[in-house]
């Protein structure tokens, strides 16, 4: 088949269910819309879906070796200010990292490699994830047995990007870190509360947390290597109720992100030394607690030249390579990549005009619905191509 064509001819499909998902935004792990309209269609298009943790999977083919094709289905919990007449109207969640472009594009990567299935020389699976930006949703995949039964050899995974940039564009790293590791924390303090008027006799819990946010970015500027990438967030601080009380307890919460696993060690290390140090210097407790733990983003430098190889074939008009991006940014499909030989790139769904001015994650962010057919083409090209030349 030329899935380019046929991509081509199925974008108005592509881009309508792109359109319902995005104005059906749902966030974290439990997705119940998203996963029904995926089984839905995944049926509709002579798949056999099954629920794999709180994820979707099917499979088609035939024995051989496998090829897992990914993608990411959650918002991100915001009100969404693109303007577009599709957007979601919820006020509580909106597709601005562009993860409703990944199912669809997926989506119809299935329906054209049912349409040739007689044709693959091995076997693709399909795994349509939840809980990606909370970093949650691979792990329950995998240990819901995503890479088993049949057992992945390889993985695929694609992520669009909107900005200032031509469609066409390809992004990707075949030879180091792509996406950094993150580490998700909270750290709950414990003081004793008591009447703002009377501070000698309480321990003031908000006092902590700001003496431990304070020293926790010398962490960074004193004890980090310089020669590496170390960011450390507390993007959110919690406590109290009225301004005459002292409360009882505060929280902090935040990421760690680096691109060296030994730098990864020491920052999470010494995050929890020193909130429980400060915690008891000014007489209280600090508990840390680790939300997440997602490695690096490394690619297989021989699976990405590889890929590289097939995409190249596809013919997408325009198409243009943009090798060595290293995003501080993290994605857990690092999980995936861990386990199994992987690969993953960003494809530009930008504009070159004032539609391009906001970043993923922005409530006005707008993607171009023209990388549509790109996607859904690279994802069945590749995969029935790495199977061809690998069995």
């Amino acid at each position: 088949m030329d899935y380019w064509a046929r991509a081509q001819e199925l974008a108005d499909d592509t881009i309508a269910n792109r359109r319902h998902i995005h104005q059906h935004a749902e966030v974290g792990l439990d997705l119940p819309m998203t996963k029904a309209y995926v089984m839905e269609k995944l049926k509709e298009y002579g798949l056999d879906p099954k629920e794999c943790g709180h994820g979707v999977t099917a499979t088609l083919g035939k024995p051989g070796k496998c090829i897992l094709l990914r993608a990411d289905m959650d918002a991100l919990p915001m009100a969404e200010e693109s303007g577009e007449p599709f957007a979601c109207a919820s006020g509580q969640a909106a597709h601005t990292c562009g993860h409703d472009f990944h199912t669809a594009m997926l989506l119809t990567a299935a329906r054209m490699l049912k349409e040739s299935e007689q044709d693959l020389e091995g076997t693709v699976k399909f795994m349509f994830q939840p809980g990606e930006e909370t970093f949650q949703g691979s792990r329950d995949m995998i240990e819901h047995g995503i890479l088993e039964n049949p057992c992945v050899d390889v993985a695929l995974g694609y992520h669009v990007s909107p900005g200032k940039m031509p469609i066409g564009l390809y992004m990707y790293n075949n030879k180091t870190n792509m996406m950094f590791s993150v580490d998700g924390f909270r750290i709950k303090i414990t003081g004793r509360g008591g009447h703002g008027a009377y501070p000698h006799m309480t321990i003031d819990p908000l006092n902590i947390a700001v003496n431990i946010y304070q020293a926790l970015e010398a962490i960074i500027a004193r004890e980090a290597d310089p020669a590496k990438a170390c960011v450390m967030t507390i993007g959110k601080i919690e406590g109290g109720t009225a301004p005459n009380l002292i409360p009882e307890t505060a929280v902090l919460e935040g990421t760690i992100r680096t691109n060296d696993a030994k730098a990864r060690e020491l920052l999470v290390r010494r995050m929890q030394e020193v909130s429980q140090a400060v915690a008891s210097t000014f007489g209280g407790q600090a508990e840390v607690e680790m939300l997440y733990e997602v490695p690096n983003l490394v690619c297989d430098p021989a699976l990405t030249d590889e890929i590289l190889g097939y995409m190249q074939a596809v013919g997408v008009p325009k198409a243009m390579p943009y090798p060595g991006v290293e995003a501080s940014a993290s994605e857990d499909f690092a999980c995936i990549a861990e386990k199994v030989p992987s690969v993953f790139m960003y494809l530009s769904a930008g504009y070159l005009d004032d539609r391009g001015q906001y970043m993923a994650h922005n409530p006005k962010a707008q993607f171009n619905e023209a990388v549509c057919p790109i996607g859904s083409a690279y994802y069945a090209h590749c995969a029935a191509a790495w199977l061809k030349s690998n069995q």
